[in-house]
């Protein structure tokens, strides 16, 4: 989860000239010219904890760009991973890095003096960007949903928690909670980018779901008309609006500017979901996106409760 106050690292990105998604309070353009699926740093983080947020939100960014970007083969990434995995560890022991990636590291060195980062929380997030470049490699599919939220629990999970530990968060309620946030997050960009992922040869549907729902790999291609496929997608856009429900209540918990943003991250993720479902859950042929039209909506839901049942379209 990644904003101001919720950071998830999302592997899909999108190219500049389409709209934001998720939250769409204030979008940050990295240098490789992409959107990212969340706000970094908006003018509603506590200002005291942009530059540890920055440093996350780079450190995260700059791996995710040697997992995935480029035209580097499967060894080469690892091997860079590898490295800056080292140099993570020798930044944390208060060491010398390599000097390959010193605006990550110079400024993720000083907070993690400063605010006593987790590194173990950092290292999750390699992990998760190394089983991406495997998995991509070997076209290795998720065979289980419980395989799949594992991958969550490092993709995005770690993120959300090391914001807690900023906020001095540190009961078992709000790190559950904000889990449940950053995976249902997770696993939304997953239905809304359905398309996009597997003509990159990365299926996140698992097999066993396409096993249960009898989906073949045709059902899920670009011009596919599927009722099977949909009920699948649907099936899994309404676990992920559990998720997401169980976790909101976490937004009212953390105090002043960073709580408002977590609830318009929560919305964002909702109306989502719902856009998925005006196109009757067959998101792989038609990607939804939430844009500034938007705005009012998520403004206005984020002034009240996430219900605890609500379901579909408001």
């Amino acid at each position: 989860m990644t904003n101001g106050s919720v950071i998830y690292v999302k592997r899909s990105k999108l190219s500049s000239d389409n709209a934001p998604v998720n939250s769409a309070v204030s979008i940050y353009r990295a240098p490789s010219e992409h959107y990212e699926n969340f706000p970094v740093a908006s003018w509603l983080c506590p200002p005291a904890l942009r530059a540890p947020i920055a440093a996350i939100y780079w450190f995260a960014r700059t791996a995710d760009d040697i997992a995935d970007e480029g035209d580097l083969d499967a060894a080469t990434r690892l091997a860079e991973l590898a490295q800056y995995r080292d140099d993570l560890l020798r930044t944390g022991r208060g060491q010398a890095h390599s000097g390959r990636w010193p605006t990550v590291f110079e400024p993720l060195g000083r907070m993690i003096g400063q605010f006593q980062l987790p590194i173990t929380l950092l290292g999750q997030l390699l992990d998760a960007f190394e089983q991406d470049v495997r998995y991509t490699a070997t076209g290795r599919r998720y065979q289980s949903d419980a395989e799949l939220h594992a991958y969550c629990r490092l993709s995005a999970n770690p993120v959300g928690r090391l914001l807690l530990h900023l906020y001095g968060m540190h009961d078992a309620q709000s790190l559950q909670r904000s889990d449940q946030i950053c995976t249902a997050l997770q696993l939304i960009n997953f239905w809304q980018d359905i398309g996009r992922d597997i003509a990159r040869n990365r299926w996140y549907p698992s097999a066993e779901q396409m096993t249960r729902h009898g989906v073949t790999e045709a059902d899920l291609q670009r011009d596919a008309t599927s009722q099977a496929a949909s009920r699948m997608v649907a099936a899994y856009c309404n676990d992920a609006r559990e998720r997401m429900h169980q976790g909101a209540p976490l937004a009212r918990a953390i105090a002043g500017r960073a709580g408002w943003e977590l609830r318009l991250v929560v919305q964002g993720g909702l109306r989502i979901l719902e856009k998925i479902e005006q196109i009757d859950h067959a998101s792989w042929r038609k990607r939804p996106q939430v844009g500034k039209r938007d705005l009012p909506i998520l403004l206005w839901r984020a002034c009240w409760p996430v219900p605890a049942a609500r379901r579909g379209v408001q």
